[in-house]
C-alpha cells in the first residue's frame, strides 16, 4: 500500500484529523468538537472532562490511522495547550494515544502552517493575501508582503471571547460592548507588533479559515448538510458577516442550533467568532473574504511530505 501521512490538530474547540496519500491527496478528513479550551482562560489548566473528551477522540483517530496504514504524522496543539499549566502532560498523553510526534506550536508557527495550507492552489491576485484563522483560543493573522510573511497571534478566539465577554446566551448591549473593546484592543496590539499590517489596509485579499468561517459559509449558503465544494472559496461579504453576527447574537443557543447548517457544538460560540471576524474585516477595510476549507492540517501534511 502507498504511503499515507497524517496531521492532527488539537485546538481549543475542535480536534481534527487529515490523512493524505504520498501525493498529498486527501484520504480522510475528520472533525470532532471536544472543547479542549473549556475554562482555560479562567483556570489556567485543561479541565479533566475536556482532557477525556479529547483523548477519547484521539483514540478513535488512531484506529482510522491504522486502517489507512499511516506511516508518519504530526499532532499539533495550539492556544489552549500553550496557555495551560498541564499542557505538557496532555501533550505526552496525546503522543502516546495517537502514536505520532506531538508538539505545541508557537503562534508564528501556527500562522505559517495555516497560511501555507490555506493559500496553496489559490488563483493569483495582485493584492497581498492575508489569512484570518479564527480559532477557539486565538486568532492568527498572517500576510505575505514581497515574499515575507508577517504574522501575529491574537489572544482571542470564539471560546475565549464567549467566556470573557459575550456568554453563550442572548447577547446584551453591555456584553457586546465589552467584546468589541476587547477585540479592538487586541487588534491595536497586532498593528503595533506588526507595522506591516498598516501597509495593506484597504488593499488586501482576505482568506478566512477554521470552524467559525466554515460554519458561517454553510449558514450563508443555506446548506443543511456539509458540502465542501459549496463552502470552499465561497465569497462572504462584510455585510453578511455582520448580519449573521447580529442575528445569532440575538438568539439562544437552542435557536441557533435549529438553523440549517449550524454545526452542533458551535452554536454557543459561533457568534463570538463572527464578532472577531467582522472587527478584523473592518480594521483592514475589506468588504469581502474567501472562505477556505484548507488550513493548518493541509500545511502540516505538505510539510511532512516536503511539498
Amino acid at each position: 500500500m502507498a504511503e499515507a501521512v497524517c496531521a492532527l490538530d488539537c485546538g481549543s474547540n475542535s480536534t481534527r484529523l487529515l490523512i493524505v496519500d504520498a501525493n498529498n491527496r486527501t484520504l480522510r478528513r475528520e472533525m470532532r468538537i471536544t472543547r479542549l479550551g473549556q475554562g482555560v482562560d479562567a483556570a489556567g489548566t485543561l479541565a479533566p472532562e475536556a482532557l477525556r473528551r479529547t483523548v477519547d477522540v484521539l483514540a478513535q483517530y488512531r484506529a482510522m490511522m491504522d486502517e489507512a496504514v499511516v506511516s508518519r504524522g504530526l499532532l499539533v496543539a495550539t492556544s489552549a495547550v500553550r496557555d495551560a499549566s498541564n499542557g505538557a502532560a496532555f501533550l505526552r498523553e496525546a503522543a502516546r494515544v495517537s502514536g505520532v510526534e506531538a508538539r505545541i506550536l508557537a503562534g508564528s508557527e501556527e500562522a505559517a502552517l495555516s497560511y501555507a495550507g490555506a493559500t496553496a492552489g489559490l488563483d493569483a491576485d495582485e493584492r497581498p493575501t492575508m489569512i484570518v484563522d479564527v480559532g477557539g483560543g486565538s486568532t492568527e493573522l498572517a500576510v505575505a508582503i514581497q515574499g515575507v510573511l508577517h504574522s501575529y497571534s491574537m489572544q482571542l478566539g470564539c471560546v475565549r471571547v464567549t467566556e470573557r465577554a459575550l456568554g453563550r446566551g442572548v447577547v446584551t448591549h453591555a456584553s457586546a460592548a465589552v467584546a468589541r473593546e476587547m477585540i479592538g484592543a487586541e487588534l491595536d496590539r497586532a498593528f503595533l507588533a506588526e507595522p506591516a499590517f498598516a501597509s495593506v489596509v484597504g488593499d488586501v485579499r482576505v482568506v478566512g479559515l477554521a470552524g467559525s468561517v466554515s460554519t458561517l459559509a454553510q449558514l450563508d449558503a443555506g446548506l443543511a448538510m456539509y458540502d465542501r465544494e459549496a463552502v470552499h472559496l465561497r465569497h462572504l461579504s462584510r455585510r453578511s458577516v455582520e448580519r449573521w453576527r447580529d442575528l445569532l447574537a440575538s438568539e439562544s443557543p437552542e435557536a441557533r442550533l435549529a438553523r440549517p447548517g449550524m454545526i452542533p457544538g458551535r452554536e454557543d460560540v459561533l457568534h463570538a467568532g463572527l464578532f472577531i471576524l467582522a472587527a478584523v474585516m473592518a480594521r483592514f477595510e475589506v468588504d469581502e473574504l474567501l472562505s477556505s476549507e484548507n488550513d493548518i492540517l493541509d500545511g502540516i501534511t505538505a510539510s511532512i511530505l516536503g511539498i
